[in-house]
């Protein structure tokens, strides 16, 4: 397998990457796995490639290690598959890590552990939660949001969602509107695969201010989705998708 990410010059992202690797080779029964990146830092599609076929591999899994499926995706995808034509391995490739109720899983188990961590006892339905995403030009990425927000609507009070950057509503709009239902607590999901410069710092430099001007009376703030065995499970599930159907 050969995990295709975006790319962060965090130290942090490529040590998360080798935990899942690690986790997913256990968990998949693979006889090998790595991961590149798309843009950013190397190691780049073609360094993994490279890598990947001096294994002596029968098939390659691909899996985009994106949230949210559009142009990255696309160009990953692309950029992979032309180095098809050059070997006898066969090239597989998965979904992103997009609408799958194990997703909605993940993010609840953020919830429940931030709720924990802060010793907040209280009902579900008595939490609000405000999923923070990157925001993006493509209308997927809306939609891939809007899937797991809709997902934890069943069980807390009030579920939405802002963006970082591109989208409206912005954080600052996003605090606002949760102030207005007045929760007794509010979870913020930070609705990112790694601890990059966007978690570490572009994020709190607008959620910051904004809580700091708003009336919330109790705000728990998750971790990242990071290596959660859930994000393994759904890696493993996509996996074996494509490589079952082929």
């Amino acid at each position: 397998m050969l995990v295709i990410d975006r790319g962060s010059r965090e130290r942090e992202a490529s040590e998360e990457l080798e935990e899942i690797c690690k986790k997913v080779k256990e968990k998949g029964e693979y006889s090998f796995t790595d991961f590149c990146f798309l843009e950013v830092e190397p190691p780049y599609i073609e360094d993994g490639i490279e890598k990947s076929l001096k294994m002596g591999l029968d098939s390659l899994t691909i899996v985009p290690y994106f949230l949210y499926p559009g142009k990255k995706v696309k160009l990953a995808v692309s950029e992979v598959m032309k180095f098809q034509k050059d070997t006898e391995v066969k090239f597989v490739v998965t979904k992103p890590m997009s609408m799958h109720k194990t997703l909605v899983d993940l993010v609840d188990n953020r919830i429940v552990s931030a709720l924990n961590e802060n010793q907040v006892d209280v009902e579900s339905k008595k939490v609000d939660v405000l999923v923070i995403g990157h925001g993006s030009k493509d209308p997927n990425a809306q939609m891939s949001l809007n899937y797991v927000v809709d997902g934890l609507k069943e069980k807390y009070e009030n579920v939405s969602r802002c963006f970082l950057e591109i989208e409206q509503p912005d954080i600052f709009e996003g605090i606002k509107a949760c102030e207005k239902n007045n929760p007794e607590v509010l979870v913020i999901v930070f609705y990112f695969l790694h601890e990059g410069a966007h978690v570490k710092t572009d994020i709190n430099n607008d959620l910051k201010p904004a809580l700091e001007n708003s009336s919330l009376k109790k705000v728990c703030i998750t971790k990242h989705l990071g290596t959660d065995n859930k994000m393994i499970d759904l890696i493993v599930e996509r996996a074996k998708e494509v490589e079952n159907a082929n």
